[in-house]
């Protein structure tokens, strides 16, 4: 093997890993596309135990791993969680913001609400459909929730978010374990909840609107089997 052909989204990151490794960017032909053909100029072994990890890590294209979140979404056993779709931007909720009243809240914009319907097409033209929609109470996951499956989510507690009430973070980690080491094998639910909290279970921060696909290990040990984001 004398090449390797690598994708990454991050361009700039890979040629700098590729200079700690000693390889020097070399001619290039004229391609649409940006990239780099970096040379080795020594240290091959390290460098090429490093590229392998690399690959393992960056190598396939973002079409690729899209789909084959899909297709582990569509296995049994498996489960969605969604940061809600777009809103205003910002972080948290307006001071004084109350549950109960979605006006004094942080919501979808349009281009939100428009985010998760297409979402919503996706999953129908895949035939996808949940046994559970469960949902931070803040306004904004339930009508996310709600135009991904066109179905009432039910409120959950353990989906809220932690901004401002960091002192939960640990029960409400604890408590989604649980649930998911007591569902069945065969279910498949959606939970539309709040990057943070998301960031919290599985150490990922997701994009508005973005999904994170998991299935659940020994004692509901969340283990990411992929992301998904329907633009």
């Amino acid at each position: 093997m004398n090449h390797f052909t690598l994708f990454t989204n991050g361009l700039e990151a890979t040629k700098t890993f590729y200079a700690i490794c000693g390889l020097k960017p070399g001619p290039r032909p004229p391609l649409n596309v940006p990239g780099v053909w970096p040379r080795l100029l020594g240290r091959a072994e390290f460098c090429l135990a490093l590229l392998a990890a690399l690959f393992l890590i960056a190598g396939q294209s973002p079409t690729l791993a899209q789909a084959d979140a899909w297709t582990s979404l569509r296995q049994p056993g498996h489960v969605v969680f969604v940061r809600h779709a777009v809103t205003a931007g910002g972080f948290g909720d307006p001071p004084g913001y109350r549950l109960d009243d979605c006006a004094s809240q942080r919501n979808l914009t349009d281009a939100g609400r428009a985010q998760a319907r297409r979402t919503g097409e996706a999953f129908m033209a895949r035939g996808l459909t949940f046994d559970r929609v469960l949902s931070s109470p803040w306004c904004r996951c339930m009508e996310t929730a709600k135009l991904l499956t066109g179905r009432d989510p039910e409120p959950m507690d353990a989906l809220s978010n932690l901004v401002g009430r960091a002192e939960h973070r640990e029960h409400q980690v604890m408590s989604l374990r649980a649930y998911l080491a007591g569902q069945g094998s065969a279910s498949r639910v959606l939970f539309s909840t709040h990057g943070i909290l998301i960031n919290a279970l599985v150490g990922i921060n997701p994009a508005e609107g973005e999904m994170v696909i998991v299935k659940a290990g020994v004692g509901g040990e969340p283990r990411v089997v992929g992301r998904l984001r329907v633009e």
